[in-house]
């Protein structure tokens, strides 16, 4: 027990205090157990406030289940009396260390949004049902997508569905319980785009880079968002990655992606967790192997390609209505090279995709065969020799030493 009186604390949250203590650099929190029946303590481990004060909120969080206690009788509450904002943030401090953090935040979002358009600030988790649901899903739905330059376009129908899955993950942690509501899974209301981009067309996106149209000298900002494009497309076409992924690959060694001697890029950074989106770890043909080893940090230098690549479609007057975005790469190739590999191939396509992996055990050793996945990087780098062909400089040959 303390020998004085303590400090009002910085922060408390269920009986969970936050304070500062002058012989540790980081703040403190302090609760009581139950269970122990004593005084216990852990570190926020830093000494910023608004940071200290997430880590209560977890703590918090992951030792309650998420349920909200009566700040005058200590008693929990029943599982439906907790508001959804509630439930919201709590759901999005527990899962700030996700991978897909900021998707979830986007998603929520939306409830958040309707939920203050409709002045329902203190709707609590029991009332949100399936009528509720559908007039939040009728709400959405016509709520326009708008580009940063202004273009317009409707909002797909999964949309709306990842939101109210999120919101369903969110009451159901807070609560303890089921949501009173049952979701449609978005695989059920996905839209595939048909459309995939021949060799021909791959090329005339390079060539949108490289070659920019006579008389039209572009601005350093297009310069820029060109010269990014250029590396999105060339790191898109040789791993067949989602864009996020492909966004995400860097040479920097911390990082521990680009192994350029066996030339095999570890699409998932050291440290990420992977997620139901597996990230493969891929061979590297000749030619990008080149572009890698003189690449320092991030491959594509920009956080998003959208606006250039908006610019290119518009140009190349690509299919709109979600049929030709930045995946487009991706499924352009799978097809491609599903096209040209045999069948007994198509299980190394899979693993390329993501879309299937290799045991605990052989994924270790599997990257660093001579021949791992062989048949598909070398479909792979005949289609880079031909877009290469198209327009060159869109795959420059390695330069041979000098004699």
């Amino acid at each position: 027990m303390p020998t004085s009186k303590r400090k009002k604390p910085l922060y408390e949250r269920g009986g969970y205090k936050l304070f500062r203590r002058e012989d540790r650099k980081s703040l403190e929190i302090i609760w009581y157990d139950d269970a122990r029946k004593r005084e216990r303590s852990s570190s926020a481990g830093t000494e910023d406030l608004e940071e200290a004060k997430s880590a209560v909120d977890r703590l918090y969080m992951e030792r309650t289940k998420g349920h909200a206690f009566c700040p005058t009788c200590g008693q929990r509450r029943s599982s439906g009396s907790v508001f959804v904002t509630t439930a919201i943030a709590d759901y999005l401090t527990l899962v700030i260390e996700r991978p897909s953090y900021q998707a979830i935040r986007a998603r929520l979002m939306h409830v958040l949004t309707y939920l203050l358009e409709k002045e329902m600030a203190t709707l609590l988790c029991e009332s949100v049902d399936d009528a509720w649901i559908n007039r939040f899903r009728s709400w959405l739905l016509k709520q326009p997508i708008i580009s940063p330059t202004g273009i317009e376009r409707s909002r797909a129908l999964s949309t709306a569905e990842n939101s109210i899955l999120q919101l369903a993950a969110a009451i159901n942690q807070c609560s303890g319980a089921s949501a009173k509501f049952r979701p449609i899974q978005p695989k059920n209301v996905n839209r595939t785009p048909r459309h995939r981009s021949s060799i021909a067309e791959l090329a005339a996106m390079f060539r949108h880079c490289i070659n920019p149209a006579p008389g039209k000298q572009p601005l350093d900002r297009a310069r820029r968002d060109r010269s990014a494009l250029l590396a999105f497309l060339r790191i898109s076409v040789v791993t067949l990655a989602r864009p996020d992924a492909a966004l995400d690959a860097s040479t920097d060694p911390q990082r521990r992606q680009w192994n350029s001697k066996a030339r095999i890029l570890d699409l998932n950074p050291d440290r990420r967790p992977q997620t139901r989106k597996y990230r493969a770890i891929v061979p590297i043909g000749e030619r990008m192997a080149r572009i890698l080893d003189e690449t320092v940090g991030n491959v594509v230098p920009a956080q998003s390609v959208r606006s250039a690549w908006a610019t290119m479609a518009r140009s190349l007057d690509l299919p709109a209505e979600g049929e030709a975005g930045t995946k487009l790469i991706r499924r352009s190739m799978a097809t491609i090279i599903r096209g040209r590999v045999p069948e007994e191939a198509w299980g190394e396509l899979e693993v390329f995709l993501g879309h299937a992996r290799f045991n605990e055990v052989s994924e270790l050793y599997a990257p660093f065969e001579p021949h791992y996945l062989g048949r598909v990087l070398a479909e792979i780098d005949r289609v880079v020799a031909e877009i290469d062909a198209l327009v060159p400089g869109a795959f420059p040959l390695p330069v041979p030493p000098a004699a």
